[in-house]
């Protein structure tokens, strides 16, 4: 199965406030329902994460702007990318998971991390604990929400969590399909093997071919067919409809956050356009199927530069579709 997601980012558009806010992230939904992509996807955070931009910039609730996306969008499911097992019990997850499959027709879609941004944790009260500690607890989760979502009564007596035959009802309109994101061999590979339908892979590009053979590995070794896993690869895009108008994104996005390409020399320039897949529809749609050849079934992309601009999404859309065939 291919996947073509796209993340919406950044909730800071010059001139808006609260009152105009949703409108603009509408629009970005709306437009990639209709240009090509399958699902749109928020980030589950409350601050802004670091070269996006500051920790008070916008930031709406993830799972209250999805079940509002749910009226503003027809075809694309809708979920988070991803969401922090941290930040709620997994019972009430899978209620809000469930409500939302609900409102938008079957549209839901569950992705979920362990959780890492440790200074919106810290700050917000949320308990980070260590590296082995949000693992131990998204494994536990796991074993709550999966039950709940296909009308099951689990209950668990864990380290972490604690049900007892938990109830959902009303169940999921139909089969909620499981995201885990993050790209760690050992334990995230494994975990996606055990219990996800899809993989998002945020490792560099070079680091893939890699990710994928440690994805299988804990396939055979679990008895999983890895066919049955759809893997996508995050990327940073910035499409416009000529070489410099993207190029003129990118360099303000970046000068923004304190970065001068014309100051850097070649190789520390190239370093950081390297971070994005940027270009006109040509350029990008070639980027896009060198990375496809590395064995993924799909993207899900974000444009932090310019998304805001719907017309940059539907080109997006557009050119993605095409490159894998849809």
């Amino acid at each position: 199965m291919t996947r073509l997601g796209y993340q919406i980012p950044n909730f800071t558009y010059p001139g808006v406030g609260s009152a105009g806010l949703f409108d603009k992230v509408a629009a970005q939904a709306a437009a990639a329902d209709r240009s090509g992509f399958d699902t749109v996807l928020l980030m589950d955070h409350f601050y802004q994460l670091p070269m996006l931009g500051d920790p008070d910039a916008f930031m709406l609730e993830c799972y209250t702007t999805l079940g509002a996306l749910a009226r503003e969008t027809t075809n694309v499911r809708l979920g988070a990318l991803v969401t922090g097992n941290t930040y709620r019990n997994p019972a009430l997850l899978a209620k809000i998971i469930t409500a939302l499959d609900i409102v938008s027709d079957g549209r839901a879609q569950l992705g979920i991390g362990a959780g890492w941004f440790e200074f919106e944790h810290d700050s917000l009260g949320f308990e980070f604990g260590t590296f082995t500690d949000r693992f131990e607890k998204l494994e536990e989760a796991l074993q709550i929400i999966l039950p709940m979502l296909r009308d099951e009564r689990p209950s668990l007596d864990g380290a972490r969590y604690q049900v007892k035959d938990a109830i959902n009802q009303p169940p999921p309109v139909g089969r909620i399909p499981v995201m885990i994101g993050g790209s760690g061999e050992k334990k995230t590979l494994r975990l996606v093997a055990q219990y996800a339908d899809e993989s998002n892979l945020t490792a560099p590009v070079d680091e893939v071919a890699r990710k994928l053979d440690a994805l299988a590995a804990h396939c055979d070794r679990l008895g999983r067919d890895r066919s049955e896993i759809t893997v996508s690869k995050q990327l940073n895009v910035c499409i416009a409809p000529t070489h410099d108008e993207a190029y003129d994104a990118v360099t303000g996005y970046l000068g923004a956050r304190g970065l001068d390409l014309a100051s850097m020399d070649d190789a520390t320039r190239d370093s950081f356009l390297a971070l994005i897949t940027w270009g006109d529809p040509d350029e990008v749609g070639e980027k896009l199927s060198a990375v496809l050849e590395l064995g993924v079934d799909g993207f899900t992309c974000n444009l932090p530069a310019n998304g805001h601009d719907p017309e940059n999404v539907e080109l997006l859309g557009q050119t993605a579709s095409k490159v894998l065939g849809l």
